[in-house]
């Protein structure tokens, strides 16, 4: 979608704003002609999350397929796209070990536990009546890995069982005749745009689900969620905060030997503009341009490296994600062990690489998760009140670990010339 087309966040601010205070205001029992208004907001705010799991299969399939497929497809660029891999991995795993230790050691879901059992009394949500079992989980896990009929798994929505596949045959597309395999890559991107654009149309009504999803949980629990999102909200911004300006600087200054603080100053355009937008991909010609023309990377490497951390590397996300689903957990007094949350790092590495790089798309991978835990869809109205503004904020840590990145690869590959420049070029 064009720049200059995106709608500004103000909208939704004011959706959360009215929903906040008309939520409280109505009640479950207020209404109109016989319909109470908490019904209304149910209604909804379950279309809006059905709207938005209708699209997970063939976003997150296509999304694989044509990455992969086009790192495969040209030799030359094997090592390149195995550093490139190596680098995503590293990036990822640090920050959603970050977001898990942050949400642990503050543990904001706590005081939630009160609230919540209101609406799970209220709405009859049911709640895992035993505690979590990780070995169990795991064998499960790799049943799911690689399922035996790869429609029924589309059709269920196997997370696990579709990305194994995706990336299976993103791979053999490389290794197929060109001609053939340009057809394949033409259907499966033209099927990524398509799942793009029925993505936004769908943030389009974003306000009016966020508006219904937040009324319901002030309508059931009052004013008293309030404080609570509000913790979560500030833990979100300390475990991004650490990744951003503590984890990637060292990075930067260890692993890559460049200055951290002219990394921050050459993706600054670009870095705006995430922020701005909440959307890795409407920032994506910028970020080519300051990683090229301010940071030094050469063409070879910012090609490949930044488009394709714009699908699967959205970090920033990632750790939101994880931080997210265990606020959840935690707010409905699920215990997890340290074996269940190692094995739910896994899960979020996993699912993170087919999140959409627009606007609130980390919504859908939250409800994956959520399900991992067999905790309902519904959990993320506990969080949604603040999860557009903390969109923002995720969305420019995502673009600047994509940059961290293509910086480690051309480094890596004997490029010097790299975040050496004193003074910038304007954009």
């Amino acid at each position: 979608m064009p720049l200059k087309n995106r709608k500004k966040p103000w909208a939704v601010f004011i959706a959360i704003a009215l929903a906040i205070f008309l939520g409280n205001w109505t009640g479950k029992e207020m209404g109109i002609f016989g319909v109470s208004f908490y019904s209304m907001y149910d209604l909804i705010g379950k279309l809006f999350i059905n709207s938005l799991t209708l699209i997970i299969v063939p976003l997150v399939s296509s999304s694989i397929i044509t990455g992969v497929a086009r790192i495969g497809n040209d030799g030359q660029f094997g090592r390149i796209g195995l550093k490139t891999f190596s680098f995503y991995f590293l990036t990822k795993i640090i920050a959603i070990i970050i977001g898990i230790v942050v949400i642990n050691v503050i543990h904001p879901g706590t005081a939630n536990i009160g609230a919540v059992s209101k609406l799970v009394a209220t709405s009859k949500i049911p709640i895992a009546a035993e505690a979590f079992s990780a070995s169990d989980a795991f064998v499960g896990m790799l049943k799911d890995l690689v399922p035996p009929n790869v429609l029924d798994a589309f059709a269920k929505g196997n997370m696990l069982g579709l990305i194994f596949f995706s990336i299976i045959f993103g791979y053999a597309i490389s290794h197929i005749s060109a001609k053939t395999a340009e057809k394949h890559l033409s259907f499966w991107n033209g099927v990524f745009e398509a799942m793009i654009n029925i993505t936004h149309y769908i943030m389009r009504v974003l306000p009016i689900g966020v508006f219904c999803l937040v009324a319901k949980v002030f309508a059931e629990t009052g004013l008293s969620s309030l404080l609570n999102v509000s913790l979560f909200f500030f833990t979100v911004l300390l475990g991004l905060a650490i990744f951003l300006l503590i984890a990637l600087p060292l990075l930067l200054k260890f692993v890559a030997k460049v200055n951290p603080w002219n990394q921050f100053r050459a993706m600054a355009p670009a870095l705006v503009t995430a922020f701005s937008t909440s959307s890795s991909s409407a920032a994506l010609p910028i970020t080519l341009e300051c990683m090229e023309k301010r940071a030094g990377v050469s063409n070879r490497i910012c090609s490949l490296v930044i488009p394709l951390g714009t699908s699967i590397n959205l970090t920033g996300s990632a750790l939101y994600e994880g931080m997210a689903a265990l606020f959840v957990a935690q707010s409905f007094g699920l215990e997890l062990s340290i074996g269940s949350q190692f094995l739910f790092t896994f899960i979020t590495l996993l699912t993170s690489i087919g999140i959409a790089s627009v606007p609130s798309g980390s919504l859908i991978i939250i409800m994956i998760l959520l399900r991992f835990w067999g905790l309902p869809a519904e959990g993320i109205a506990l969080f949604i009140a603040v999860d557009r503004i903390l969109d923002m904020f995720r969305s420019a840590t995502n673009l600047f670990a994509d940059g961290c990145c293509a910086v480690f690869v051309a480094r890596s590959e004997g490029e010097t010339d790299i975040l050496t420049r004193k003074e910038f070029d304007p954009i």
